[in-house]
């Protein structure tokens, strides 16, 4: 299913359910004692939420499944009602989670926190690649904002929010020693991929990505790729043209599966990609580290890293 139209059907089918939903909406004095209830669209949004809010936040993924196709998720009811209750929303925007938008024009709150991270990254809607979290300078911007809101919600706890988001940002240095480290080991390490997942990651790294974006974006939006993209996307593993081969986890068909079999044949190593952070026992930092070391691994020592 196309980007932009993604679950829209689904969301349409809760608006109904939300006509009262303002009317159970949290009051100023609810919101500046006790627990703040947060949503994330991605449970990688959600985690960060938690690590910067602490004791304060209840945190809530919306999508957490590792092992679903988030491109096909449906909003229920059930859904609406957390996203409508939530005071602090953190999504991803560029049209891969719009049934956030929907839900919240049906349960409208002034005194909701929405934090779209497109916006905040000022990006335009004509970003092709849509997972912004794999990109390093995100999370810091999506942190930052966090601690800001939660901030404004509860001011009296305002400190202890920034010296979470300060620990946040002192956590992110081993992921990004990870990156300089390939990129100065590895420079231009020819890479092939299913879809955009994880392309701003390989950039940080200096990899340089063969699989042409529109075969990329084709795979990504549930459209069969032109027959010389899928030819030259073959050649990439019969000519070992590239060194790894980056596989997207959780959104796979016959295609991806038969360039799956093929880097096995031709002996390529192959790292798994996620769209929501594995779980449990990762955090989003610690996810990114685990991508990115699996990577060296492949090139190092031409280990594969299909599942973490």
């Amino acid at each position: 299913m196309p980007l932009p139209a993604r679950a829209a059907a689904s969301a349409l089918s809760v608006i109904a359910v939300l006509a009262g939903a303002a009317c159970s909406s949290a009051t100023a004095s609810d919101v500046s004692s006790g627990t703040i209830t947060a949503v994330g669209a991605e449970n990688e949004y959600a985690n960060v939420i938690g690590q910067i809010g602490g004791k304060y936040v209840h945190a809530t993924a919306i999508e957490s499944n590792p092992n679903t196709d988030p491109h096909s998720f449906e909003a229920s009811p059930s859904v609406a009602h957390v996203v409508s209750s939530a005071q602090l929303i953190v999504q991803n925007g560029l049209g891969y989670d719009s049934y956030m938008n929907k839900i919240e024009s049906a349960a409208p709150s002034s005194s909701r926190k929405v934090i779209d991270v497109q916006s905040l990254l000022s990006l335009p809607d004509s970003t092709p690649n849509p997972h912004l979290w794999y990109d390093p300078k995100t999370m810091p911007a999506v942190a930052k904002a966090v601690a800001r809101d939660l901030s404004a919600l509860q001011p009296a706890h305002a400190a202890y929010f920034q010296a979470n988001l300060r620990a946040f940002d002192r956590s992110l240095k081993p992921w990004y020693q990870a990156l300089a480290r390939f990129k100065a080991a590895y420079p231009g390490t020819p890479v092939a991929v299913t879809e955009p997942v994880g392309d701003y990651l390989l950039q940080a790294a200096g990899a340089r990505i063969l699989t042409p974006f529109r075969f990329q974006a084709n795979v990504m939006n549930g459209v069969d790729p032109a027959p010389q993209d899928i030819s030259l996307q073959d050649s990439l593993f019969t000519g070992h043209k590239v060194k790894v081969f980056l596989y997207n986890q959780q959104v796979t068909d016959s295609l991806t599966q038969s360039f799956l079999t093929a880097a096995h044949r031709d002996g390529i190593p192959v790292v798994g990609v996620y769209e929501t952070m594995p779980t449990p026992g990762y955090t989003y930092q610690s996810w990114m580290l685990a991508e990115t070391r699996a990577l060296q691994k492949a090139i190092a020592d031409q280990t594969s890293t299909e599942k973490l």
